[in-house]
């Protein structure tokens, strides 16, 4: 019952920003901080459509369900939880955190491995986990010690009667934080739409969804920043319509050390940060979650055989690589169509 009255006063709530006042629509804009990065939603409703602390309220809501379930920077979250387990423990998964987990679990299965939610302690032996930076490639035999605790392989899955439980065999880190993100765009998705928008931009750190029109009648651009890191460009403008977009990069969260890049992106099988070869890949999916995973995966398959994996599962994908120090693009044919040729 006191599910039922959420989604009333949602629906009710929504009819009374939607409809709002007379005279065109017009795009109100919401915006905050979470997961380490900037977060933004553009919602079109009417103008004088009443307060929105209403849906502000609905998307902290949202994030907060993520962090608290999700966000290996809490030290009381159900992640956080589970990763100190003493082996043979096991933990009953939230409903979201158990989405988000069998997700991660498929995208490791289909990419061998490239992908994988345990590569968290080589995260943050490298400097870009909650254990904090640094300016230092670690020692092989700490690369070593750390890739032993890493393999999707090892986490056993119960699911019985609707319940997801999580057992811990042992040293394992979890590690979310390339799918949580987008799982969180789509999650507010889900609380606009049961408000009853039908046009929103929604944006946390780059990973995006987007829903109908701008007011002008024509449907949202989001432009593709050229990976510089020196300077902020758009590469090239596309029209995704009711779509995620996910962008994955080397080339703005890296330190450097013996003259080499050492990026934020680790391979889990080689327990190595990324080449820095492949400077960005941008991904179009239904699902915000699957498009963030999905960008991860192919940045560490690299150019050749990340390309490879999404030409032949016929993804848009879009990658950028270096090469004889001249930045190249690599376009799946299910790419180009989303090219928008009208100005943002």
């Amino acid at each position: 019952m006191r599910r039922h009255w959420q989604y009333f006063w949602l629906a009710a709530l929504g009819w009374l920003l939607v409809s709002g006042c007379d005279g065109p629509p017009q795009v109100h804009s919401l915006s905050g901080y979470t997961m380490g990065t900037e977060w933004s939603v553009r919602l079109v409703a009417r103008p004088g459509a009443g307060e929105l602390g209403g849906v502000r309220q609905e998307i902290d809501a949202a994030l907060e369900t993520v962090n608290a379930q999700m966000s290996t920077y809490r030290e009381s979250s159900d992640i956080s939880r589970f990763n100190r387990l003493s082996p043979g423990e096991r933990i009953e998964l939230p409903a979201e955190f158990g989405k988000v987990l069998l997700a991660a679990l498929e995208m490791a299965d289909a990419t061998d491995g490239a992908y994988d939610p345990t590569v968290g302690p080589l995260v943050n032996l490298w400097g870009f986990g909650p254990d904090g930076r640094r300016t230092r490639a670690p020692a092989e035999e700490e690369i070593d010690a750390a890739r032993s605790r890493v393999g999707w392989q090892q986490l056993e899955v119960i699911t019985r009667e609707g319940t997801i439980e999580l057992v811990q065999p042992g040293g394992v880190y979890l590690d979310l934080s390339s799918i949580a993100k987008g799982f969180a765009v789509d999650l507010i998705a889900e609380r606009l739409d049961a408000l009853g928008f039908d046009a929103y931009l929604i944006d946390i750190g780059g990973d995006m969804r987007m829903r109908g029109h701008r007011p002008d009648g024509r449907g949202w651009r989001i432009g593709i920043e050229r990976p510089v890191p020196e300077m902020r460009a758009v590469h090239s403008v596309i029209a995704p319509g009711d779509r995620a977009v996910a962008t994955s990069g080397s080339y703005r969260n890296f330190y450097i050390d013996d003259a080499k890049e050492r990026s934020h992106t680790i391979d889990p099988r080689s327990g190595h940060p990324v080449p820095p070869e492949l400077l960005s890949v941008t991904v179009l999916d239904d699902s915000a979650m699957v498009a963030d995973a999905l960008a991860t995966a192919i940045m560490v398959l690299g150019p050749q055989d990340g390309y490879a994996f999404a030409r032949a599962r016929e993804l848009p994908v879009l990658l950028m690589v270096l090469e004889d120090d001249m930045i190249n693009e690599r376009m799946t044919p299910a790419f180009a169509p989303f090219l928008a040729e009208e100005p943002r």
